[in-house]
């Protein structure tokens, strides 16, 4: 006899930290598949905002289209120098799919 037990959770769970996150971002999505939340943070609205749009970054690392190292991140096969662009900038491509696709924290939108 054969039976289907469906699991107690969601299977696509995503952890979430909170942190002190040394560069003042106030989320990042992980190559790890987790999520840090700055602890600097204190309304639960912002927070679920922040993890919302850094979900979008987990899934675009999971299906192949973002990786980072220390010195770059790539998109889609292309190469941007951490030191030659301002990180998070709506305007680029991997930040414009999250900001495209989530409710943005306001203070993310002072660019």
């Amino acid at each position: 006899m054969a039976f289907k037990i469906k699991p107690p959770y969601d299977v696509d769970w995503t952890p979430v930290y909170t942190s002190k996150i040394e560069d003042g971002a106030l989320g990042k999505g992980n190559k790890n598949g987790t999520i840090l939340v700055s602890e600097e943070l204190h309304s639960e609205k912002d927070r679920e905002s922040i993890i919302e749009h850094e979900k979008i970054h987990v899934d675009q690392i999971k299906r192949g289209d973002l990786w980072y190292d220390d010195e770059a991140v790539y998109w889609k096969g292309k190469r941007y120098k951490r030191d030659e662009m301002n990180e998070g900038h709506p305007n680029l491509p991997w930040e414009k799919e999250a900001y495209d696709k989530t409710d943005p924290y306001e203070a993310c939108l002072l660019y």
